[in-house]
Protein backbone atom coordinates (compact mmCIF):
# COMPACT_ATOMS: atom_id res chain seq x y z
CA UNK A 1 0.00 0.00 0.00
CA UNK A 2 0.74 3.67 -0.47
CA UNK A 3 1.56 6.48 2.13
CA UNK A 4 -1.27 8.59 2.73
CA UNK A 5 0.30 11.56 1.78
CA UNK A 6 1.08 10.20 -1.53
CA UNK A 7 -2.52 8.74 -2.54
CA UNK A 8 -4.42 11.78 -1.39
CA UNK A 9 -3.10 14.10 -4.09
CA UNK A 10 -5.13 11.70 -6.96
CA UNK A 11 -7.89 13.36 -5.41
CA UNK A 12 -9.20 15.68 -8.37
CA UNK A 13 -7.47 13.81 -10.59
CA UNK A 14 -10.26 13.70 -14.17
CA UNK A 15 -10.12 11.44 -17.45
CA UNK A 16 -12.29 11.32 -20.65
CA UNK A 17 -13.04 8.59 -22.52
CA UNK A 18 -15.60 8.17 -25.55
CA UNK A 19 -17.90 4.65 -26.64
CA UNK A 20 -20.55 3.50 -28.26
CA UNK A 21 -23.71 1.48 -27.28
CA UNK A 22 -22.85 -1.06 -29.17
CA UNK A 23 -26.43 -2.95 -30.92
CA UNK A 24 -23.96 -6.54 -30.63
CA UNK A 25 -22.83 -6.14 -27.47
CA UNK A 26 -26.76 -5.26 -26.24
CA UNK A 27 -27.87 -8.17 -28.16
CA UNK A 28 -25.14 -10.31 -26.35
CA UNK A 29 -26.29 -9.14 -22.78
CA UNK A 30 -30.13 -10.11 -23.70
CA UNK A 31 -28.37 -13.72 -24.48
CA UNK A 32 -26.57 -14.09 -21.34
CA UNK A 33 -29.26 -12.75 -19.28
CA UNK A 34 -31.85 -15.38 -21.40
CA UNK A 35 -33.59 -13.03 -23.04
CA UNK A 36 -34.42 -12.51 -26.70
CA UNK A 37 -31.75 -10.76 -28.41
CA UNK A 38 -33.41 -10.06 -31.35
CA UNK A 39 -35.97 -7.49 -28.85
CA UNK A 40 -32.89 -4.70 -29.74
CA UNK A 41 -32.67 -2.95 -32.75
CA UNK A 42 -30.31 0.08 -33.29
CA UNK A 43 -32.25 2.75 -31.84
CA UNK A 44 -33.41 0.68 -29.04
CA UNK A 45 -33.45 1.98 -25.33
CA UNK A 46 -31.11 -0.33 -22.85
CA UNK A 47 -32.52 -0.90 -19.88
CA UNK A 48 -31.01 1.32 -17.42
CA UNK A 49 -28.42 -1.50 -15.83
CA UNK A 50 -27.23 -2.57 -19.07
CA UNK A 51 -25.37 0.36 -19.23
CA UNK A 52 -22.03 -1.61 -17.66
CA UNK A 53 -21.44 -2.85 -21.28
CA UNK A 54 -19.71 0.19 -21.43
CA UNK A 55 -16.33 1.49 -21.21
CA UNK A 56 -14.37 -2.20 -20.61
CA UNK A 57 -11.09 -1.20 -19.75
CA UNK A 58 -8.51 -0.94 -22.50
CA UNK A 59 -5.25 -2.25 -20.72
CA UNK A 60 -2.94 -3.78 -22.79
CA UNK A 61 -1.88 -7.31 -22.10
CA UNK A 62 1.37 -6.47 -21.38
CA UNK A 63 -0.16 -3.66 -18.26
CA UNK A 64 -1.93 -6.26 -16.45
CA UNK A 65 -1.11 -6.96 -13.12
CA UNK A 66 -1.24 -10.87 -11.69
CA UNK A 67 -4.65 -10.41 -10.66
CA UNK A 68 -5.78 -9.66 -14.13
CA UNK A 69 -6.62 -6.13 -13.47
CA UNK A 70 -4.68 -3.34 -15.29
CA UNK A 71 -1.86 -1.40 -13.23
CA UNK A 72 -2.45 1.10 -11.16
CA UNK A 73 -0.52 4.65 -11.48
CA UNK A 74 -2.18 6.25 -14.60
CA UNK A 75 -5.68 7.12 -13.66
CA UNK A 76 -5.71 5.39 -10.46
CA UNK A 77 -3.45 6.16 -8.07
CA UNK A 78 -0.30 3.72 -7.75
CA UNK A 79 -1.39 1.06 -5.57
CA UNK A 80 2.10 -1.51 -5.69
CA UNK A 81 0.60 -4.94 -5.41
CA UNK A 82 -2.63 -4.08 -3.45
CA UNK A 83 -5.27 -6.65 -4.45
CA UNK A 84 -8.37 -4.52 -5.78
CA UNK A 85 -12.19 -6.02 -5.00
CA UNK A 86 -15.11 -4.09 -5.88
CA UNK A 87 -17.04 -2.59 -2.89
CA UNK A 88 -19.97 -0.77 -4.08
CA UNK A 89 -21.82 1.52 -6.64
CA UNK A 90 -24.74 4.16 -6.43
CA UNK A 91 -26.03 4.91 -9.93
CA UNK A 92 -28.76 7.43 -11.01
CA UNK A 93 -30.60 7.23 -14.42
CA UNK A 94 -31.19 10.62 -16.03
CA UNK A 95 -31.68 9.55 -19.85
CA UNK A 96 -32.06 6.65 -21.13
CA UNK A 97 -29.09 5.04 -23.76
CA UNK A 98 -30.36 3.52 -26.62
CA UNK A 99 -28.40 0.90 -28.75
CA UNK A 100 -26.43 3.15 -31.56
CA UNK A 101 -25.52 5.85 -28.86
CA UNK A 102 -22.38 7.18 -28.97
CA UNK A 103 -21.23 8.22 -25.18
CA UNK A 104 -18.73 10.09 -23.36
CA UNK A 105 -17.48 9.68 -19.88
CA UNK A 106 -15.68 11.76 -17.43
CA UNK A 107 -14.25 10.47 -14.61
CA UNK A 108 -12.99 11.78 -11.64
CA UNK A 109 -11.14 10.45 -8.17
CA UNK A 110 -13.38 12.21 -5.40
CA UNK A 111 -12.06 9.87 -2.73
CA UNK A 112 -9.24 8.00 -0.91
CA UNK A 113 -9.09 6.75 2.36
CA UNK A 114 -6.75 4.48 4.13
CA UNK A 115 -9.22 2.70 6.30
CA UNK A 116 -8.77 -0.67 8.73
CA UNK A 117 -11.49 -3.31 9.31
CA UNK A 118 -11.71 -7.41 10.26
CA UNK A 119 -9.27 -8.33 7.39
CA UNK A 120 -6.68 -5.48 7.98
CA UNK A 121 -5.89 -2.47 6.64
CA UNK A 122 -6.76 -1.43 3.38
CA UNK A 123 -7.39 1.55 0.72
CA UNK A 124 -11.06 2.62 -0.23
CA UNK A 125 -11.00 4.59 -3.29
CA UNK A 126 -14.44 6.69 -5.04
CA UNK A 127 -14.52 7.02 -8.39
CA UNK A 128 -17.32 9.25 -9.98
CA UNK A 129 -18.33 8.60 -13.78
CA UNK A 130 -20.97 10.93 -15.62
CA UNK A 131 -21.97 9.26 -18.82
CA UNK A 132 -23.43 11.95 -21.47
CA UNK A 133 -24.90 10.76 -24.80
CA UNK A 134 -24.88 13.89 -26.11
CA UNK A 135 -28.40 15.18 -24.64
CA UNK A 136 -26.83 16.01 -21.08
CA UNK A 137 -25.87 13.79 -18.14
CA UNK A 138 -27.76 10.60 -18.87
CA UNK A 139 -25.86 8.20 -15.73
CA UNK A 140 -24.08 9.20 -12.92
CA UNK A 141 -22.19 6.64 -11.12
CA UNK A 142 -20.32 6.44 -7.71
CA UNK A 143 -18.06 3.76 -7.32
CA UNK A 144 -15.85 2.49 -4.63
CA UNK A 145 -12.79 0.21 -4.89
CA UNK A 146 -11.42 -1.84 -2.20
CA UNK A 147 -7.06 -2.07 -2.41
CA UNK A 148 -6.02 -4.81 0.26
CA UNK A 149 -2.66 -5.64 0.57
CA UNK A 150 -0.98 -9.40 -0.82
CA UNK A 151 -1.61 -11.42 2.60
CA UNK A 152 -1.71 -14.58 3.77
CA UNK A 153 -5.60 -14.28 4.47
CA UNK A 154 -6.62 -13.17 1.44
CA UNK A 155 -10.18 -14.45 0.64
CA UNK A 156 -11.79 -12.91 3.67
CA UNK A 157 -14.51 -11.04 3.78
CA UNK A 158 -14.95 -7.87 1.89
CA UNK A 159 -13.66 -4.81 3.96
CA UNK A 160 -17.19 -2.87 3.35
CA UNK A 161 -18.82 -5.51 5.89
CA UNK A 162 -18.01 -4.21 9.35
CA UNK A 163 -19.57 -7.05 10.90
CA UNK A 164 -21.04 -10.63 9.99
CA UNK A 165 -23.85 -10.21 7.54
CA UNK A 166 -27.30 -10.81 8.83
CA UNK A 167 -29.51 -13.96 8.37
CA UNK A 168 -33.10 -12.73 6.90
CA UNK A 169 -35.59 -12.38 9.47
CA UNK A 170 -39.23 -12.47 9.23
CA UNK A 171 -39.53 -8.99 8.19
CA UNK A 172 -36.78 -9.47 5.05
CA UNK A 173 -40.04 -11.88 4.01
CA UNK A 174 -39.36 -11.21 0.31
CA UNK A 175 -42.24 -10.44 -2.29
CA UNK A 176 -40.36 -12.38 -5.03
CA UNK A 177 -37.48 -14.82 -4.85
CA UNK A 178 -35.70 -16.60 -7.41
CA UNK A 179 -33.29 -19.54 -6.98
CA UNK A 180 -30.23 -19.84 -9.58
CA UNK A 181 -27.24 -21.61 -9.34
CA UNK A 182 -24.83 -19.01 -11.87
CA UNK A 183 -22.49 -21.60 -13.49
CA UNK A 184 -19.18 -20.91 -15.21
CA UNK A 185 -20.44 -19.84 -18.63
CA UNK A 186 -22.73 -17.41 -17.37
CA UNK A 187 -19.72 -15.75 -15.21
CA UNK A 188 -17.70 -15.97 -18.58
CA UNK A 189 -20.13 -14.68 -20.78
CA UNK A 190 -20.53 -11.24 -18.37
CA UNK A 191 -16.76 -11.11 -17.90
CA UNK A 192 -16.53 -11.38 -21.84
CA UNK A 193 -19.27 -8.11 -22.79
CA UNK A 194 -17.56 -6.27 -19.96
CA UNK A 195 -13.67 -6.76 -20.86
CA UNK A 196 -13.47 -8.04 -17.05
CA UNK A 197 -9.86 -10.12 -16.51
CA UNK A 198 -10.00 -10.35 -12.69
CA UNK A 199 -8.57 -14.01 -12.49
CA UNK A 200 -11.24 -15.13 -9.05
CA UNK A 201 -13.73 -14.78 -11.82
CA UNK A 202 -12.13 -17.36 -14.24
CA UNK A 203 -8.78 -18.86 -13.47
CA UNK A 204 -9.85 -21.46 -10.35
CA UNK A 205 -6.06 -22.24 -9.20
CA UNK A 206 -5.21 -18.81 -8.78
CA UNK A 207 -8.34 -18.45 -7.10
CA UNK A 208 -7.13 -21.08 -4.62
CA UNK A 209 -3.89 -21.00 -4.24
CA UNK A 210 -3.43 -17.29 -4.02
CA UNK A 211 -6.62 -15.54 -3.18
CA UNK A 212 -7.76 -18.08 -0.97
CA UNK A 213 -10.97 -18.60 -1.83
CA UNK A 214 -12.64 -22.05 -2.25
CA UNK A 215 -14.22 -21.64 -5.70
CA UNK A 216 -14.37 -19.10 -8.43
CA UNK A 217 -16.15 -15.75 -7.26
CA UNK A 218 -19.23 -14.12 -8.77
CA UNK A 219 -18.65 -11.03 -9.59
CA UNK A 220 -20.08 -8.10 -7.90
CA UNK A 221 -21.36 -6.13 -11.00
CA UNK A 222 -23.51 -9.46 -12.11
CA UNK A 223 -25.12 -9.94 -8.57
CA UNK A 224 -26.51 -6.64 -8.86
CA UNK A 225 -27.33 -6.90 -12.64
CA UNK A 226 -28.93 -10.36 -11.66
CA UNK A 227 -30.82 -8.68 -8.70
CA UNK A 228 -32.23 -5.49 -11.10
CA UNK A 229 -33.57 -7.87 -13.93
CA UNK A 230 -34.91 -10.53 -11.47
CA UNK A 231 -37.08 -7.34 -9.44
CA UNK A 232 -37.85 -5.25 -13.15
CA UNK A 233 -41.29 -7.30 -13.79
CA UNK A 234 -42.65 -6.47 -10.26
CA UNK A 235 -41.29 -2.96 -10.31
CA UNK A 236 -44.57 -0.35 -11.04
CA UNK A 237 -42.44 2.58 -12.73
CA UNK A 238 -38.92 3.15 -14.31
CA UNK A 239 -35.83 2.28 -12.33
CA UNK A 240 -34.36 6.02 -11.42
CA UNK A 241 -30.97 4.95 -9.50
CA UNK A 242 -29.87 2.45 -7.28
CA UNK A 243 -27.47 1.92 -4.39
CA UNK A 244 -25.62 -1.79 -4.38
CA UNK A 245 -22.88 -2.92 -1.70
CA UNK A 246 -21.13 -5.75 -1.38
CA UNK A 247 -21.61 -7.63 2.17
CA UNK A 248 -19.52 -10.55 1.65
CA UNK A 249 -18.74 -13.00 -1.28
CA UNK A 250 -20.85 -15.49 -2.74
CA UNK A 251 -19.10 -18.50 -5.12
CA UNK A 252 -20.01 -19.64 -8.75
CA UNK A 253 -21.80 -22.73 -8.41
CA UNK A 254 -23.56 -22.20 -5.00
CA UNK A 255 -27.57 -21.98 -4.95
CA UNK A 256 -28.15 -18.08 -4.39
CA UNK A 257 -31.48 -16.60 -3.75
CA UNK A 258 -32.65 -13.29 -5.40
CA UNK A 259 -34.99 -11.41 -3.44
CA UNK A 260 -37.05 -8.36 -3.42
CA UNK A 261 -39.63 -6.08 -1.93
CA UNK A 262 -41.37 -3.02 -2.58
CA UNK A 263 -40.97 0.00 -0.55
CA UNK A 264 -43.58 2.90 -2.01
CA UNK A 265 -41.47 3.91 -4.32
CA UNK A 266 -38.43 2.23 -4.16
CA UNK A 267 -37.44 -1.25 -3.89
CA UNK A 268 -35.15 -3.58 -1.57
CA UNK A 269 -33.25 -6.33 -2.97
CA UNK A 270 -30.55 -8.87 -1.82
CA UNK A 271 -28.83 -11.91 -2.56
CA UNK A 272 -28.01 -14.73 -0.34
CA UNK A 273 -25.93 -17.24 -0.37
CA UNK A 274 -26.99 -21.17 0.69
CA UNK A 275 -26.37 -19.96 4.78
CA UNK A 276 -28.93 -17.91 3.91
CA UNK A 277 -27.20 -14.37 4.52
CA UNK A 278 -27.05 -11.34 2.80
CA UNK A 279 -23.96 -11.34 0.81
CA UNK A 280 -25.26 -8.20 -1.61
CA UNK A 281 -28.00 -5.68 -1.28
CA UNK A 282 -29.33 -3.35 -3.67
CA UNK A 283 -31.59 -0.38 -2.88
CA UNK A 284 -33.45 1.00 -5.92
CA UNK A 285 -35.25 4.55 -6.55
CA UNK A 286 -38.35 4.58 -9.04
CA UNK A 287 -39.00 7.52 -11.42
CA UNK A 288 -42.55 8.87 -10.73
Amino acid sequence: MQETASIKDWVGRTRKEEDEVSLSAVRRMAATLDQDPDAYSRGSEIPESWYVILFGPFARQSALAPDGHATTGDFLPPMRDARRMFGGRRVRFHRPLRAGDVVGRVSRIARVEEKSGRSGPFTLLTVVHELDAGAGVAVIEEQDLVYRPAAANAGAATPAAKEQPPRATEADKPEWSRSIAPDTALLFRYSALTFNAHRIHYDLPYTRDVEKYPALVMNGGLTALLLVETARPHLRARIAGYDARAMHPLFVGQSMTFNGSRRADAAALWACGPDGARAYQVNVTLGR
